[in-house]
């Protein structure tokens, strides 16, 4: 599949939450919401610890709701999902693939990650987590660039649309994989 060298990468990984979870952020980074670019985060795995190191910004809309409406993979859940995108705030989905919670601030702060300079604080706190937890952090940018963290340090870039590839600079550091598929270019650093 696609996104099976991220998963290499990794730390971990469960390819039936990993995989819906990055194709659910380049939907993202397609379409936007309402004719506008939006940026998000998901953290996924290791959802208890990723709770204890964030809070919620607002009253979480998912809560109380029960797991079987929740997995990442049903498609009601996903479209509520881009609906809640707008908001400010990150999704923690578990290792079983339920989203947990959303609208969180991520309190982690991890004074030795390694994220490239120009990006920004979301992707400072998605580098945060990922390294004072054992969830992967992917960030849908307002720039339509999809990155994902793992162990403090960007591990993988994709592109929606590869036009992308010539209007913006390539992030990751050393040698990496390039594959492309129709127009989605996906970058995976080498270990």
């Amino acid at each position: 599949m696609l996104f099976d060298r991220i998963c290499e990468r990794a730390r971990w990984c469960n390819k039936e939450v990993l995989h819906p979870t990055i194709e659910l952020a380049v939907e993202i980074a397609r379409e936007g919401r309402e004719g506008r670019r939006i940026g998000t985060l998901f953290t996924v795995g290791d959802a208890d610890n990723v709770l204890a190191h964030s809070r919620p910004l607002i009253l979480d809309p998912l809560a109380c709701h029960p797991d079987e409406v929740k997995r990442i993979t049903d498609p009601n859940l996903r479209g509520t999902v881009k609906e809640l995108a707008q908001l400010d705030g990150a999704f923690v989905i578990s290792d079983e693939g339920i989203v947990v919670s959303a609208c969180r601030y991520l309190d982690a702060t991890a004074s030795d990650v390694d994220i490239p300079l120009g990006l920004g604080s979301r992707h400072f706190a998605a580098a945060s987590i990922s390294k004072v937890t054992q969830a992967i952090a992917i960030v849908v940018s307002e720039s339509a660039m999809v990155r994902v963290f793992d162990a403090g340090s960007l591990i993988a870039e994709i592109m929606p649309e590869l036009w992308l590839l010539s209007r913006y600079n390539v992030q990751l550091r050393g040698p990496f994989t390039e594959e492309h598929v129709s127009d989605l270019a996906v970058l995976v650093k080498e270990p």
